[in-house]
């Protein structure tokens, strides 16, 4: 498989997206620090954990923790379907219900609704089990 290929297909797709989307995660909580700290005090500060932050902020931050750790997930995955050739739609579909639903969790983290979070939560983790059986040749 090609490079182009490989950009080609909807799981690498979806994992870029989901790469940008984590890479984006930290503008809200930053903006808080900053209004809270003010520019001098946000840049040079220098343990910014100490910063007391609004409590949607602190949670923004942790919702943005909890993503890189699911990335660390799904990354390979969604590299590895295609790779081995098992991508199909149902793949696809999976690599972009597990964006929409990581960021469905970020909203909903952030906003602090319990029980959707972990709804939200559980739907990215049941994306990345389906890859995973697929690779596994289970599904």
């Amino acid at each position: 498989m090609t490079g182009s290929e490989l950009m080609a297909s909807g799981e690498v797709q979806w994992l870029v997206w989901s790469v940008l989307l984590t890479a984006l995660y930290w503008v809200p909580y930053i903006l808080n620090e900053l209004a809270v700290a003010g520019v001098f005090g946000a840049v040079a500060h220098k343990a910014p954990w100490t910063i007391e932050l609004a409590g949607w902020a602190q949670r923004a931050r942790r919702a943005h923790a909890n993503q890189v750790e699911n990335l660390v997930v799904f990354a390979p995955l969604a590299i590895l379907v295609p790779l081995t050739g098992l991508g199909t739609a149902a793949t696809a579909m999976a690599a972009m219900i597990f964006f929409f639903a990581r960021l469905a969790h970020f909203v909903v983290y952030t906003a602090g609704v319990p029980v959707l979070r972990t709804l939200t939560f559980a739907v990215g983790v049941g994306c990345q089990v389906f890859l995973a059986l697929v690779l596994l040749g289970l599904v």
